[in-house]
């Protein structure tokens, strides 16, 4: 005889998603964690994004979502409103208006271990072991941290691991930048989700082949790139952040209970770049 499970509520399902990633790992200067919603309500499904925008809002809507989780935060800095006269506005009060609860994991999803530099490391086909490109030194076991070091199970040109990550990526209108010579020789790889210039420095320092990334500027990169040593390769912010989704549904589903628990997950794949086009 098959016992019903209660039904889960917001409050439980973000106990078991806090206990993946904590938000205790996030940078100080982060804002992750419940944005809106009632602890109380009852959660039956969850929807994965990156982007906290109308498009995902509309998703969840159809879907029937009663939660969304984004990678990115909706609220990064202080606000003194949240009045229907803007986008964000418009988008808390939608959320509301509709039941629907929304939580962010940012940095303390980046830091974890797995985290989404694991995810995007597995993407464009870089293996372990693993190691934090910048590690949290408030981790005795030194597996947390920002970005991941690893190698190919085979040497490639930078050219074909160029493409590897194009392939292992959400399409995006970008698309993927290279600086280097395209025949060298690539074996081990450094990676970081989402914008990653602030680790140059730290890449160059691991005397790794390639370093794949996003949002990297201009004067940085050129700098960068008359060091010689290593190569660059620049992905839309979006599509270095995506791979981790559905490896935080799975992990939140098998916390929850697996097969057995009352909840469904969902991951969007609606490209939330921000570019659209390229002439």
């Amino acid at each position: 005889m098959t016992t019903a499970r209660a039904p889960l509520t917001l409050h439980d399902v973000i106990a078991a998603f806090e206990g993946i990633y904590d938000p205790e790992w996030a940078a100080p200067w982060d804002a992750v964690g419940l944005v809106c919603g009632d602890p109380a309500q009852q959660v039956e499904r969850v929807l994965f994004a990156v982007d906290p925008v109308a498009e995902v809002v509309d998703e969840a809507a159809q879907w029937r979502a009663d939660l969304i989780i984004t990678h990115h935060p909706l609220l990064l800095r202080g606000v003194t409103s949240v009045a229907a006269t803007t986008p964000k506005g418009r988008l808390v009060h939608r959320l509301i208006s509709a039941g629907t609860a929304l939580y962010t994991a940012h940095t303390n999803a980046d830091s974890a271990c797995p985290g989404v530099s694991d995810a995007l490391a597995s993407a464009v086909g870089v293996e372990g072991p693993l190691r934090p490109l910048s590690p949290d030194t408030t981790d005795p076991d030194g597996q947390r941290g920002i970005g991941r070091i690893g190698a190919l199970p085979e040497p490639l040109p930078l050219r074909a691991f160029a493409r590897q990550v194009s392939n292992g990526l959400p399409a995006t209108a970008g698309g993927v930048r290279v600086a280097g010579d395209l025949e060298r020789t690539v074996r081990t790889v450094a990676v970081s989700g989402g914008a990653g210039d602030s680790l140059l420095d730290a890449a160059r320092a691991a005397r790794v082949d390639a370093y794949v990334t996003s949002d990297l500027r201009h004067h940085p990169s050129s700098e960068f790139v008359e060091h010689g040593g290593t190569a660059l390769i620049d992905t839309a912010h979006f599509a270095s952040e995506w791979p981790w989704l559905p490896e935080a549904a799975t992990r939140l589903a098998d916390a929850l209970g697996g097969e057995g628990a009352n909840v469904e997950t969902r991951v969007s794949t609606i490209v939330t770049d921000a570019w659209s086009q390229v002439f």
